[in-house]
């Protein structure tokens, strides 16, 4: 490490040009970046996926692919079996079969299924199944526009015609990525550099953003290159967006911080660089180390679109890594000394008000551990009762306006239900097709199943049959899977809700294998690290509390709409997106390992130096707690500006991950963690001959000095 560090300020144009060039290239592939991402979230080899994937290619329409819907709403004393409403519906699927060639559509008019209206009658539906477009991800949207063009003005009877679905929910809300994006962040980072001017008190704020410039740009530039050879998900630039401005701050706060500290102390010039790259430069690489291990264990799930999420997101941290360790050292050492004014805060002693607060915690730590226990615990209990739903989130909260919400509203209230946005899509053969739809519209939970006789809905021998449920529940699709099974084994089930449930069960069957296997890596690097086998396997236990309370959190903001409502005007969303719980979880593994590696670092040190462990946590928070919540408040920020975006879906997991942040950061970080070291004393540095073997470690040296008094080690 120091000779990387030396080699970088022996050759400082080299680094900073290195730096800039890719920055720039990153700058201008950000938007092109954003637009080679992927939002595939299929699960390859399972029933729904290969029934996607067949229709697709023989209908060239449907299977994973949203339909449009469009809906009326008679007048009273109206139905759609009158003949002047079914006349007027089949003009309504001419005008969208003339608008968008190799469209699949069926309604009430060319069926005669009640499927398509409502118990009264008065509430009718059409569903058209445009061809998906080159590089939209399975969707439509020219489709969806030409459709609105030809219905503009049609009325049925006297009222009105509503284009809905799923992808005209999220298009009326603006959903932007890219340059939007990084509008987004570039919030996140203004509310950043208020946080810092407050820390540093000079001009030395400036420094975390341009290192994370920087660290994002580049990420962008290497993310583009991997989707140009792989499937890489669209989620990643979110990360690269949130955690790499968070985490790329984080990095360059600690060792920015260090060395004020290191020249405070009367070490200047290189030498100052030098020795706080070898203290604080090693706990950026062990944190940037468990943040990569966060994201990288996605891989071990068995979905491809949160294995891209894995590889693509283990860039964030690397390449944070790699600024702070080349670029960082440079800057210092070059404009350090001139932006560190006017430097009003000094650096020569912990921080006051932190050193007070450790001790407070110290001396009351049985007190402090069960306050945060309670909390923790709350939050942990909602969480048991979290509801996975929709990829793309429940219906009525992707959006709160328009006339596709309008379309919605009327669905539902007309007892047909959001279930028509995303019919469960069955290939079967054509002559049990007539069979199928009968018996599947009998299945309780379901609005009615069609077989329709248009050419387009035959190709060859097989046929595809519509089913229609109220609210796309896991017991009405089972029950239609199990009925289609039973009919025939040629019957394959397919569409959004199917491919939905075989996301999560396949998910979620691996997901303590994800665990573990996170839990063990970050065990052994924090073994290697802290020379201790109780201090890791505490962090390991500690932050999964962490991410189960932020699940709890989520459970309680939106799911059960305790703040949805008030705050953003959407009400409670009765589910969590079904791959949420897994981000939040790989990210904020990695974030809150970061908090946990900066406080131990520094009380490993003072415990070195003191062997005392109440006189290490105070001094460690002392000089810590100030860095770790300002961190925290820094990524919360971004995050808070990411909960104004648009899409709901991304406010959830803004919302998630600010909130866990926000936890760890408070009631972890600065209470249960120093409580816990203070109660577990002696037994934290213990490591035992055996297991300094295995980890080809040292066992750990003695105290130099007796240990001081909690008193004298608030004096530091």
């Amino acid at each position: 490490m120091t000779g990387i560090v030396r080699w970088c300020l022996g050759h400082k144009r080299l680094v900073v040009g290195f730096w800039i060039v890719l920055t720039l290239a990153g700058m201008a592939s950000a938007n092109r970046a954003s637009k080679a991402l992927s939002q595939e979230y299929s699960i390859p080899g399972s029933e729904s996926y290969q029934t996607n994937a067949a229709i697709s290619r023989e209908f060239g329409n449907g299977g994973a692919g949203a339909p449009l819907v469009v809906v009326v709403t008679l007048p009273a004393g109206t139905s759609a079996g009158s003949q002047a409403v079914r006349t007027a519906l089949g003009g309504i699927a001419e005008r969208i079969e003339h608008a968008v060639p190799h469209i699949r559509v069926a309604s009430f008019a060319s069926t005669g299924d009640a499927a398509f209206a409502s118990r009264d009658g008065r509430t009718t539906f059409v569903i058209a199944y445009p061809p998906p477009e080159p590089g939209s991800y399975g969707q439509s949207p020219e489709a969806a526009k030409e459709a609105a063009a030809a219905l503009r003005g049609v009325i049925v009877a006297g009222a009105p015609v509503y284009l809905t679905g799923l992808n005209e929910l999220s298009s009326s809300t603006g959903q932007k990525g890219g340059f939007g994006l990084l509008a987004e962040a570039l919030t996140g980072g203004l509310g950043a550099l208020i946080v810092l001017a407050f820390v540093f008190a000079s001009f030395l704020a400036v420094v975390p953003l341009l290192t994370a410039l920087a660290s994002i740009m580049t990420s962008f530039l290497i993310v583009w290159g991997l989707a140009n050879v792989t499937a890489v998900s669209s989620i990643v630039e979110y990360l690269i967006a949130l955690v790499g401005l968070g985490i790329a701050i984080d990095y360059t706060l600690l060792v920015v911080v260090r060395w004020r500290e290191e020249q405070a102390g009367g070490h200047h010039g290189d030498e100052a660089i030098v020795r706080t790259m070898t203290t604080a430069g090693r706990a950026v690489v062990f944190s940037g180390t468990a943040v990569a291990i966060g994201l990288l264990a996605l891989v071990a799930l068995p979905v491809p679109f949160l294995r891209s999420v894995g590889y693509g997101g283990l860039l964030i941290p690397v390449i944070s890594v790699a600024v702070t360790m080349t670029l960082l050292p440079v800057i210092l050492a070059t404009i350090g000394h001139r932006l560190d004014w006017p430097h009003i805060r000094t650096d020569e002693r912990a921080s006051r008000s932190w050193t007070r607060w450790a001790s407070l915690v110290v001396r009351r730590r049985w007190i402090a551990a069960a306050c945060a226990v309670i909390v923790l615990g709350l939050l942990v209990a909602e969480a048991t009762t979290l509801t996975l739903g929709a990829a793309d989130g429940n219906p009525n909260t992707i959006s709160q306006h328009g006339s596709a919400k309008t379309g919605l509203i009327a669905l539902e209230h007309s007892g047909i239900g959001s279930g028509a946005l995303t019919p469960i899509e069955i290939l079967t053969p054509r002559s049990d097709a007539a069979n199928l739809a009968g018996a599947l519209s009998r299945l309780p939970g379901v609005q009615g199943a069609t077989d329709p006789a248009a050419a387009s809905w035959h190709e060859g021998a097989a046929a595809i049959v519509d089913v229609f449920t109220h609210n796309n529940t896991g017991a009405a699709l089972a029950a239609v899977r199990n009925t289609a099974h039973a009919l025939g084994t040629g019957i394959r089930v397919g569409g959004i809700d199917a491919a939905n449930r075989d996301f999560i069960s396949a998910v979620y069957g691996s997901f303590p294998l994800m665990i573990v296997l996170i839990s063990i890596l970050t065990f052994v690097l924090l073994a290697r690290a802290f020379r201790s086998l109780l201090l890791p396997a505490k962090a390991v236990v500690l932050n999964v509390l962490s991410v189960a309370a932020a699940w709890g959190a989520l459970t309680l903001i939106w799911q059960k709409g305790c703040g949805s409502q008030a705050l953003w005007g959407i009400p409670a969303s009765g589910s969590i997106p079904s791959w949420l719980p897994v981000i939040v979880f790989a990210v904020l593994f990695g974030i809150s390992m970061d908090y946990e590696v900066f406080i131990l670092a520094r009380t490993r040190e003072e415990y070195d130096a003191t062997g005392s462990t109440d006189t290490a946590v105070i001094r460690g928070i002392g000089r810590t707690g100030r860095l770790v919540t300002s961190a925290a408040l820094i990524l919360s920020l971004t995050f808070l500006s990411m909960s104004t975006a648009p899409s709901t879906v991304v406010k959830m997991m803004a919302t998630g991950l600010g909130a866990g942040i926000i936890l760890d950061a408070t009631i972890i970080r600065t209470l249960l963690v120093p409580a816990a070291l203070s109660l577990f004393g002696s037994w934290n540095w213990k490591l035992p001959a055996q297991a300094a073997r295995t980890l080809r470690l040292p066992a750990p040296r003695p105290a130099i000095e007796p240990a001081p008094s909690i008193d004298s080690a608030q004096g530091r």
